[in-house]
């Protein structure tokens, strides 16, 4: 049956990354890119496609509220709408800049809903390779249209795929999680785009993921993808991943029993 809201904004995606975002790959020169903060680039590509993203969810929700990752960096107190009431979107316009900036895949396009603070649904493309992630709270994840599950059977562990990303892990987060790797089938080092992060949970290329940092708008859509379609996302703690939080340190995994395996691999102390 078709849901006109996930079909919507699907296609506002699309827009957004057909009219913007995907001309100007490896087409940015230096006066297109900027930092906002240190190690943190911003590109003409970003502002333009939030803007424009902005504007269309806007005219789907009248009276909603966008909270984007960039209009964040301009005003910070936008974040207080995560703790609100009534309809709010969280955007991130392209996820993965770094690598858009310097040319290189993946980035994606994401949009979460959150009503009375709840997110209820949300989105993920990958505009190059085209995958389109959706869904909604209690409905299920489907990708490029199809229902979706994140995982069937577990693995042993000796034979799980994942990423860690250990780049702002404390140091002795670090030391536990590049020693328990050895006792999985594979450790990653990561995509820097969390969006391609949670579309390879979902589409079976791995198994799990390990962030420190968790902004709303890098972490909220793919969350409740991976959790409609079967996975979990939780903090080290064991504790549910929720956009208002400011905790650090989300584990995510396509099972409860991944999530489990993986836990006891990287962060059992």
């Amino acid at each position: 049956m078709a849901d006109p809201l996930l079909d919507d904004v699907a296609a506002l995606l699309r827009e957004a990354a057909a009219d913007v975002v995907v001309p100007l790959f490896r087409r940015l020169d230096a006066s297109d890119i900027s930092e906002k903060a240190p190690g943190e680039v911003v590109t003409v590509a970003d502002r333009e496609a939030e803007k424009l993203i902005s504007e269309g969810l806007r005219r789907l929700r009248r009276g909603s509220v966008v909270v984007g990752e960039e209009a964040v960096a301009d005003d910070p107190d936008l974040l207080r709408h995560l703790h609100g009431t009534g309809d709010v979107w969280l955007v991130d316009p392209v996820d993965g800049t770094s690598n858009f900036a310097a040319g290189r895949r993946p980035f994606a396009l994401m949009v979460a809903l959150l009503t009375d603070g709840v997110p209820v649904a949300s989105w993920v493309y990958d505009p190059l390779d085209g995958t389109m992630a959706a869904g909604r709270l209690g409905a299920g994840t489907t990708l490029d249209g199809t229902p979706v599950r994140a995982a069937g059977s577990a693995p042993e562990a000796g034979a799980l795929r994942g990423t860690a990303m250990t780049k702002f892990l404390p140091a002795d987060f670090r030391r536990d999680v590049e020693a328990g790797g050895r006792r999985l089938g594979e450790l990653l080092p990561g995509q820097h785009c969390a969006g391609r992060e949670y579309l390879d949970i979902l589409t079976g290329a791995q198994q799990f993921v390990l962030f420190w940092r968790t902004l709303p708008w890098d972490h909220t859509p793919g969350t409740l993808l991976v959790r409609e379609a079967g996975g979990v996302a939780r903090r080290f703690d064991g504790t549910d991943y929720h956009p208002a939080d400011e905790g650090r340190g989300l584990l995510v995994a396509a099972s409860e029993e991944i999530w489990d395996e993986v836990y006891a691999a990287l962060l059992a102390r």
